[in-house]
C-alpha cells in the first residue's frame, strides 16, 4: 500500500545537511518533499537547482522544501556545497522513508517523486514519476502550495 492525496504523511527523522530533521518539525506549514534518485546526476542536479532558484517563491508561502535520497550525508554535503542549495538534503540511507512513501520502483530503484504536505500533516499532492527523466516544475508546486491557503 502506498500513501496518496488525503492520507497522513508518514513521519520521519533523518540526518540532513542542516542537522537532524523530522517532518513534524515543520507542522503548521506546508512541506514540499522531493525524492530524487542521486546526488550529482544530470536530471537531479537540474531539478534541485531549479527549486533552489525559485526558493523565494516557496519562502513567500512559508513552505519548506526537503530533498531526500539514499546517499549518505557526506555525499549530500558535497552536492549541496557545489550547487549552493539553501534547503536541506536528507540522507535516507536505508530507504525507509522512500518505502513509507512508495517511491521505490522495480528492483528497489528510487523513482523521482514529489509530495506536498499541508500544515496539518496531510498529503495534498503526490506525483511519482514512471521514468525519471523529467521533474515537476517549481511553478506547478508553488501553485499547489498557494491553493492550500
Amino acid at each position: 500500500m502506498t500513501v496518496g492525496v488525503g492520507d497522513p504523511a508518514p513521519d520521519f527523522t533523518l540526518p540532513s545537511t542542516q542537522g537532524v530533521l523530522s517532518l513534524t518539525t515543520f507542522r503548521g506549514r506546508p512541506v514540499v518533499l522531493v525524492f530524487y534518485p542521486g546526488d550529482g546526476t544530470a536530471v537531479c542536479t537540474k531539478q534541485l537547482n531549479s527549486y533552489n532558484d525559485d526558493l523565494a517563491r516557496f519562502d513567500q508561502l512559508d513552505a519548506q522544501v526537503l530533498a531526500i535520497s539514499a546517499q549518505d550525508l557526506d555525499s549530500h554535503q558535497a552536492f549541496a556545497d557545489e550547487h549552493g542549495f539553501k534547503f536541506p538534503l536528507l540522507a535516507d540511507v536505508d530507504q525507509s522513508v522512500a518505502k513509507a512513501y512508495g517511491t521505490l520502483g522495480p528492483m528497489g530503484f528510487p523513482r523521482r517523486s514529489t509530495f506536498i504536505v499541508d500544515g496539518a500533516g496531510i498529503i495534498r499532492y503526490a506525483h511519482r514519476a514512471v521514468a525519471g527523466l523529467t521533474f515537476r516544475p517549481a511553478a506547478e508546486l508553488v501553485a499547489v502550495v498557494e491553493s492550500l491557503s
